[in-house]
């Protein structure tokens, strides 16, 4: 059995820190759009469709989740309003996703909640360590994106 190196150590910490962080931002988001009929997941489907329609697939490839989820996400969001599927000139079956005024209102006032708590919290941070953090991330994503995102 291979045992982690130092640099691997350090890695497995990372991934473990950003499970913690993603939960704790999940929760946070969902506090954030449950008063406007949103949750995390639907807002991330908003906000992916909001310069231009897309379709699923597309939509779940940016946001790195499996197409079937996304696919709920929008049905539900389509019953209640937020978006409407139109035609794709592109492909005859894959329908875009297109937000609808109920959902570029409900979007709109969800950023401005999003821009207040992500200063509040940001304060509280040095920048500069931020930067750092979102660097390596990035780093990390490319390294992870290079080998599949799998583990071999």
């Amino acid at each position: 059995m291979a045992k982690l190196t130092a640099a691997g150590e350090v890695f497995t910490e990372l991934v473990v820190e950003v499970f913690r962080v993603n939960g704790l931002a999940l929760e946070a988001g969902d506090a954030l759009t449950e008063s406007l009929g949103l949750s995390s997941a639907r807002w991330q489907v908003l906000g992916v469709v909001d310069h231009e329609p897309a379709p699923v697939a597309n939509v779940a490839r940016v946001m790195g989740l499996a197409r079937q989820s996304v696919q709920q996400t929008a049905d539900a969001l389509e019953r209640d309003g937020f978006i409407e599927y139109r035609e794709n000139p592109h492909h005859r079956r894959a329908k875009l996703i297109a937000l609808t005024d109920r959902g570029r209102e409900a979007l709109r006032k969800v950023e401005a909640r999003q821009a207040a708590w992500a200063n509040q919290l940001a304060a509280k941070l040095d920048a500069r360590a931020l930067r750092a953090a979102v660097d390596g991330l990035r780093e990390a994503r490319r390294q992870l994106e290079e080998h599949a995102g799998g583990a071999r």
